[in-house]
């Protein structure tokens, strides 16, 4: 192609890019008018189709639509791709709206969109890559809780009762069919003898967007798996390389959760159950006590410890059955990539302050100038 033809189109182009703005300021010139002029029935109608078309197609609608953008997809493409599968009422109002907000830079990828979001909503969705929505509440899901306590956050914060929660997650078929819908992450584990609750410490903390007024309790548990499933799936390899599930390492993971007080706690509290494990020394960890025992206490008293349960660390070596709360993502890093330490005892003071030693006379001599 010579010069003389690309300065052509470049002159074509940019006639097109002049003649599109001025169609925009068309637009906003008729609403102006027609605001001014509303008494007069053709302005009343224009002005109604404009407004309306600006409007959610359906906001009450949860249905959601798959739209493919292919590379290179330009904005009147895109526009008439909307229209055509019902997601805006005009391709033209919407294009002049992007235009007019100078968003026109989307990206190519399979979106999952429905009739209930708005222009704005669209655009953002478009432009990151990612579903754009307001929601209707969000709900917030701590780490280091357990099945229970998650339950009494749901029923505070949805429709959603306590009880219904708990029936649900340990509801034998219904667990049989998340297993089925989340095989990565819900395997044969969850279903051990010794296993207290098959979700315990697979619903992961996070703070959760809800688009309905009243979720069911699926969309609640399938949110919270989704993101289990997320966070956990970067660690497959590691997992496979070491010949270790998820389940163990959201186990691993829930013990540091209940015992740390800040990051760096976790990776060196991690070295210490690594050395213990590799010892064949029980855990000693004071929460799988209390998890044992069922209740919260502020201090474990010795007669705890001896309590006959497959959670409690004291009496068994190894990991326990199962996680004894939900780990946050800190908490996983940290079993995967732990400091290295010789230590093989902690204990935390008053202040929620860890002191590490290598033996027990280190141990005792912490115990003495921290505790006792």
């Amino acid at each position: 192609m010579d010069n003389g033809s690309k300065k052509d189109q470049m002159f074509e182009k940019m006639l097109e890019q002049k003649k599109e703005v001025k169609i925009v300021r068309r637009i906003v010139f008729v609403v102006a008018l027609v605001l001014i002029i509303g008494g007069l029935i053709g302005g009343r109608a224009v002005y109604k189709y404009i407004t309306g078309a600006l409007q959610p197609v359906d906001p009450n609608s949860e249905e959601v639509i798959e739209v493919e953008v292919p590379i290179g997809s330009g904005l009147t493409s895109i526009s008439e791709m909307l229209e055509d599968k019902g997601l805006i009422k005009d391709a033209k109002i919407f294009k002049y709206y992007a235009k007019f907000n100078n968003e026109s830079q989307f990206q190519a990828g399979t979106y999952g969109l429905t009739k209930a979001m708005t222009l704005d909503e669209l655009i953002e969705s478009l432009k990151t890559g990612k579903v754009y929505r307001t929601p209707v509440f969000t709900m917030t899901i701590p780490e280091g809780l357990t099945l229970d306590q998650i339950a009494a956050i749901v029923e505070k914060r949805t429709s959603i009762t306590k009880k219904e929660f708990l029936d649900y997650v340990n509801n034998e078929q219904i667990i049989t069919d998340l297993m089925g819908r989340y095989p990565n992450i819900l395997t044969e584990e969850i279903l051990g003898e010794d296993v207290r609750y098959p979700l315990e410490g697979y619903l992961f903390p996070a703070t959760y967007p809800f688009y309905e007024e009243k979720p069911t309790v699926d969309t609640v548990v399938s949110t919270m798996l989704n993101a289990t499933s997320d966070n956990i799936t970067p660690y497959f390899a590691y997992l496979e390389s070491n010949e270790k599930s998820v389940h163990w390492l959201l186990t691993f993971a829930s013990l540091l959760e209940r015992e740390a007080t800040a990051k760096t706690d976790r990776e060196t509290i991690a070295s210490v159950f690594y050395n213990r494990l590799d010892d064949g020394m029980p855990l000693q960890t004071d929460p799988t006590v209390l998890y044992a025992l069922g209740e919260h206490k502020d201090r474990v008293l010795f007669e705890d410890l001896e309590i006959q349960d497959p959670y409690n660390t004291y009496v068994n070596t190894g990991l326990p059955p199962g996680p004894i709360a939900n780990a946050g993502k800190s908490s996983i890093e940290a079993v995967v990539d732990p400091s290295i330490t010789d230590y093989l005892y902690f204990l935390a003071d008053k202040e929620g302050n860890n002191h590490f030693a290598k033996t027990y006379d280190e141990h005792l001599a912490n115990r003495a100038k921290y505790i006792d």
